[in-house]
């Protein structure tokens, strides 16, 4: 065999241990990026389940003190209905759907609280113009007076003061519990 055959086999060689190298190279990468690839959508799952828990935290905080004030504010003792995250449909068209955060009914008054856990003027907008279409989810609590309450952990002056405007009550955090924010100023003490 002369040398530039030797040359050429050893270059053949070469070039095949690379090709086997570059190919194994590239099924390495592929597996690291299918890896990747279902990291990524274990983190979406992930972050989706968190956002979902903290668009809900604020109506686990809200929920369970709305019996109380309720009984407090406006005499409801017994209440004949209470829940939370009900998704209705409109009795005259069942297409249109609404979710309300929560409502609690006695036989003289239905409360109505939206809870955000961040409460932005446009969503405070949105519940007072979604207040008159109330009735028309619920047509067996018509006849009962209808009591808006707006509530986030903490409502910054300026919503209360919109809120007192239309007549809406605000609910946040108080020093122990929640508490109606602008109740006396609706009541026609403030």
């Amino acid at each position: 065999m002369t040398e530039l055959e030797q040359k050429v086999d050893r270059l053949e060689t070469v070039l095949a241990d690379f090709i086997v190298a570059s190919n194994q190279d590239r099924a390495e990468s592929a597996r690291f990026r299918a890896e990747m690839e279902r990291d990524r959508r274990e983190m979406n799952k992930k972050w989706g389940e968190l956002a979902n828990k903290m668009g809900t935290l604020a109506e686990d905080i809200v929920a369970p003190n709305i019996p109380r004030v309720v009984r407090e504010n406006f005499g409801a003792s017994d209440l004949q209905h209470f829940s939370v995250r009900n998704l209705r449909r409109k009795a005259t068209d069942h297409g249109q759907r609404y979710e309300f955060d929560v409502i609690a009914v006695s036989d003289q008054v239905v409360i109505w609280t939206d809870v955000k856990s961040n409460p932005r003027p446009e969503y405070m907008r949105d519940f007072i113009n979604a207040l008159p279409a109330f009735f028309e989810f619920f047509p067996e609590y018509r006849g009962r007076r209808l009591v808006p309450i707006f509530a986030s952990l903490y409502l910054p002056p300026d919503i209360v003061a919109s809120l007192t405007r239309h007549k809406v009550y605000g609910l946040a955090m108080g020093d122990d519990v929640m508490e109606l924010v602008n109740a006396d100023a609706l009541q026609g003490n403030g």
